[in-house]
């Protein structure tokens, strides 16, 4: 691994609870492995791009790593009716990271929609150049998982494929097909992908009570949540 820069973010408004501060600590790398991420992971770290992080606040630990060991899932009622409703009319297909028009355009949609309905601060968009560096500029290879519907692209995911499990970086979706849950359903198929390679685990990110965009990572059962550097223990909600 080699890093360039590392920093610590001076106290701000928290992007999860505006009613607190947050801290994050950034690395820089302009070399990484999958394996020396993957003990970063384990320990409570994430990536977008070359940029390695992790929530360091001082009076606040909403934040919280969370996984699935897929083995024991069990689909609650909800998702159940998501997998039927979703199994046969939306396709995935997995591919290297790219850009397109069509990509760049679902994302600004779906960012533009949420900051409307949820206040995320999103001002620029078609902005090629932080999109290439916060998605497909890694220091490993990643992969991209493209949603289609009747041939229309739908959904974009981006995904770590590491020895330990899938990890789900990031996705956004067409806001025009809520009712289909595209993000459960991203979710589900992840969990069925790492079925499919025999990998113990899906890596969710960050949880953080209380802030909508993150909540439904605990509708999830069972769920472990990291309590120490490599512990993991059974998460309630």
């Amino acid at each position: 691994m080699k890093v360039e820069l590392n920093l610590t973010t001076p106290p701000d408004q928290c992007s999860y609870l505006p009613d607190r501060e947050s801290q994050t600590e950034f690395d820089m790398v302009s070399e990484m492995s999958a394996m020396e991420y993957q003990e970063r992971l384990l320990a409570g770290w994430r990536h977008f791009g070359r940029h390695v992080f992790r929530p360091v606040c001082s009076e606040c630990k909403e934040c919280k790593s969370l996984r699935i060991p897929v083995r024991q899932f069990k689909p609650n009622r909800s998702q159940k009716r998501n997998q039927k409703m979703n199994r046969e009319q939306v396709q995935l297909v997995i591919t290297k990271p790219f850009l397109s028009d069509d990509v760049i355009e679902l994302h600004d949609r779906f960012h533009l929609d949420r900051a409307y309905k949820r206040g995320w601060d999103f001002k620029e968009p078609n902005d090629r150049f932080n999109y290439t560096m916060g998605f497909l500029d890694n220091p490993f290879e990643i992969e991209q998982w493209n949603y289609f519907l009747e041939g229309k692209l739908v959904g974009v995911g981006y995904v770590d494929a590491l020895e330990c499990g899938l990890s789900a970086i990031y996705f956004f979706h067409d806001t025009d097909f809520s009712k289909l849950g595209l993000g459960i359903w991203n979710v589900l198929r992840l969990i069925q992908e790492c079925k499919k390679r025999k990998l113990p685990h899906l890596y969710l990110g960050y949880y953080v009570k209380g802030c909508q965009s993150l909540e439904y990572k605990a509708s999830f059962h069972p769920t472990e949540v990291l309590t120490a550097p490599g512990n993991w223990e059974n998460f309630a909600g």
